[in-house]
């Protein structure tokens, strides 16, 4: 893991209430000008003094520290100002900017341990942060982060999982940065070497023995699933299995004649065009790339990019799951009947 996520978060409140210490959740809930983190990036702070998240580079944490721990004088919730506007004139944003945060001190633990539940079972939740406190919130279609009935909502999508299959350096390299960033992946690959090396590393590794069927494994509509095999006498017959798994975004590497030609033989193979329009014909931000390391973290931003998109609520949670249709449950197994 490279930074701390949002649940992360969540879960040192948790620990410091089981430890008796008392916490405030702090979240960014408006912009003026430009900021380094956006509306909805939040900080936990302990009343001993230890944090985690943070709303720049380091220069106004100290502040909001100790100004989070002054409200549990009185225990009442407040929205602060700091940068441009802010009635703090040696406190100062390095972009110029202003942002508001609401300071919620003593949040209810039980809200925030339904939404790490709910994370750990791949299900969106939401919690509502108001002068009244922090509650669980429920979670709609629409805009996913921001004011609503009198109360600042928020939501957390459960975390990118990445089902990478293929052989070689390409597999490799994509599943350790997408395991740096702090997503869970899944290594099918008829490559011992490759998932021999992965194993070893901890990552949850399936040997593909035939090129007609998919092993078990388990997608959602938070899954993103990318082919990186060079060899296509093993595509041409998984990924028409793979279009038809649960997912928000599918993919497949290479260059524009070989995604005319796979687009020819899905057609061919009868796959129908719904399914078709999922697969990406072009994977990653950054145009032909020639080695492992770059293809990875290219296919690997525009994934990442995409999960961004679909969790701030562009598309609302029945959209995605309209749009991604499957059952969480689905195993490719059951694709062969």
């Amino acid at each position: 893991m490279i930074a701390t996520t949002p649940t992360d978060i969540l879960r040192f409140v948790l620990m410091r209430t089981e430890e008796g210490i008392a916490t405030i959740l702090v979240t960014l809930t408006s912009i003026e000008g430009s900021s380094p983190r956006a509306i909805g990036a939040q900080m936990a702070v302990a009343e001993d003094g230890r944090y985690v998240g943070s709303f720049s580079g380091g220069c106004i944490e100290a502040a909001v520290v100790a100004e989070a721990i002054g409200t549990l004088a009185d225990g009442r919730a407040k929205l602060v100002r700091f940068g441009v506007g802010s009635p703090y004139l040696d406190i100062r944003l390095p972009c110029g900017g202003g942002i508001d945060l609401l300071f919620n001190p003593g949040p209810d633990p039980d809200a925030i341990a339904a939404v790490l539940l709910r994370h750990d079972r791949r299900e969106a939740a939401a919690l509502r942060l108001s002068d009244d406190g922090v509650f669980l919130d429920a979670v709609s279609d629409g805009d996913c982060v921001g004011w609503r009935d009198e109360g600042f909502r928020l939501c957390y999508a459960p975390t990118l999982r990445v089902v990478a299959i293929g052989q070689g350096e390409e597999l490799t390299a994509l599943a350790r940065l997408a395991a740096s960033f702090g997503a869970d992946i899944a290594v099918l690959s008829p490559d011992e070497r490759a998932l021999a090396d992965l194993a070893a590393e901890g990552f949850d590794t399936v040997r593909l023995t035939a090129r007609t069927s998919l092993p078990p494994v388990r997608t959602d509509a938070w899954t993103a699933i990318l082919s990186v095999f060079h060899d296509r006498d093993w595509e041409e017959e998984l990924l028409p299995l793979a279009l038809r798994l649960p997912s928000f975004y599918i993919g497949a590497i290479g260059s524009r004649r070989t995604q005319h030609i796979r687009l020819d033989i899905l057609r061919a193979a009868g796959v129908p065009e719904d399914l078709r329009r999922k697969l990406r014909t072009s994977v990653g931000l950054i145009p032909a790339t020639r080695d492992p390391a770059t293809l990875a973290l290219s296919a690997l931003s525009q994934i990442v990019q995409e999960y961004h998109r679909i969790g701030s609520g562009t598309l609302g949670s029945n959209e995605v799951a309209d749009r991604y249709a499957g059952n969480g449950d689905l195993m490719g197994q059951a694709l062969q009947a």
